[in-house]
């Protein structure tokens, strides 16, 4: 079966894992404002380990193809919000913009998480914008 058709909550991501979705990290003891991401980018690595199906980007690897989502907020003129400016890739690529953890196997696994988990990447990236700039 598509993994894809297996995967579309946090939820069913941690039962693929065999992990308990309400263990979430422990944030109490730190900045509110920070809590928030903290919980979500946990969140996107459960699913985005899911949907490699065991997967693991070798950073060693040049000839490995690698796939990220990278975003922008456009604020000025009319609102475009919260948009996806690609999903990239890398063969030999090391920086960590987003970090390995975020990394998928396939364009196609990526193109998925940016698309059907959209809150959580809003979540994890940005501080206190408001709704209205979600796209």
């Amino acid at each position: 079966m598509d993994i894809t058709k297996k995967i579309t909550t946090f939820e069913d991501a941690c039962k693929v894992l065999g992990l308990e979705p309400e263990n979430l990290p422990i944030v109490e003891h730190l900045p509110e404002k920070d809590r928030q991401s903290i919980i979500a980018y946990y969140k996107l690595t459960i699913i985005a380990r899911a949907l490699n199906e065991g997967w693991e980007p070798d950073f060693s690897d040049c000839n490995q193809w690698k796939y990220w989502n990278w975003f922008y907020v456009e604020t000025s003129g009319a609102t475009a919000g919260f948009a996806c400016a690609l999903t990239d890739y890398a063969a030999s690529n090391t920086h960590a913009g987003v970090g390995s953890r975020l990394c998928f196997k396939t364009r196609e696994l990526a193109t998925y998480a940016r698309e059907n988990f959209r809150d959580l990447y809003f979540e994890y990236l940005f501080i206190d914008m408001p709704k209205n700039y979600r796209k």
